[in-house]
């Protein structure tokens, strides 16, 4: 069977060759489905996305993004680090999964509020916007007027119940999902309070 037949024949609508109306509705098919996926990949923010942003808020280094990920627990050689921030339709671009930067987000803990004495906490094997955004939060000591103040930079203005439903428990009556839309917009109005309208190159090479 030829490709065009077993696409004619896996068809909601029996294409031919005459069959114009059927071919612009899948081509039409085609190019939503198209938009959606390009739209989901800006729209949700990956670890990488988190990464990147960070090292440009604080003017991290490579070298002291390495120390990060040591503060952490995990030895993260100079090669990992430039891979993981890489864009990501780069060749040597590498995902980062949730653990490696759970382990990140537990070293710039250590660096803003200092390392505790005892046992170092566990990173998380498994991550989402909520933890993410609750550990800057810590490693910035924000209240939630600084975290509000952030929001409203970024032209994204939230109210404070609204805000609190991010860090209740799961299972909480008021817990509520942080969707990336949240995440993203607090990490730019912190960008525009530390660097104000500079932007990083690799963020405005992604599509």
């Amino acid at each position: 069977m030829s490709l065009w037949s077993l696409f004619e024949y896996s068809s909601p609508i029996k294409l031919n060759r005459e069959n114009g109306a059927g071919m612009l509705i899948w081509q039409r098919f085609f190019e939503l489905l198209i938009r959606f996926i390009s739209f989901y990949q800006v729209a949700f923010m990956t670890n990488n996305d988190v990464l990147r942003r960070l090292r440009f808020i604080f003017d991290f280094s490579d070298s002291q993004m390495m120390a990060l990920f040591a503060s952490g627990g995990f030895n993260a050689s100079r090669e990992q680090v430039s891979d993981w921030l890489k864009a990501d339709d780069k060749p040597e671009f590498k995902e980062l999964r949730d653990v490696q930067l759970a382990i990140f987000l537990n070293g710039l803990i250590n660096k803003k509020r200092g390392k505790r004495d005892g046992e170092q906490p566990e990173p998380e094997k498994k991550l989402n916007h909520n933890i993410v955004l609750r550990k800057v939060k810590i490693a910035l000591d924000f209240k939630d007027e600084q975290m509000l103040e952030m929001l409203e930079l970024a032209g994204f203005p939230l109210s404070k119940h609204e805000l609190s439903a991010f860090f209740r428990k799961p299972g909480h009556n008021n817990y509520r999902e942080c969707q990336s839309q949240v995440l993203r917009n607090f990490l730019k109005g912190l960008q525009l309070k530390m660097r104000g309208n500079t932007t990083d190159p690799v963020e405005t090479a992604l599509p």
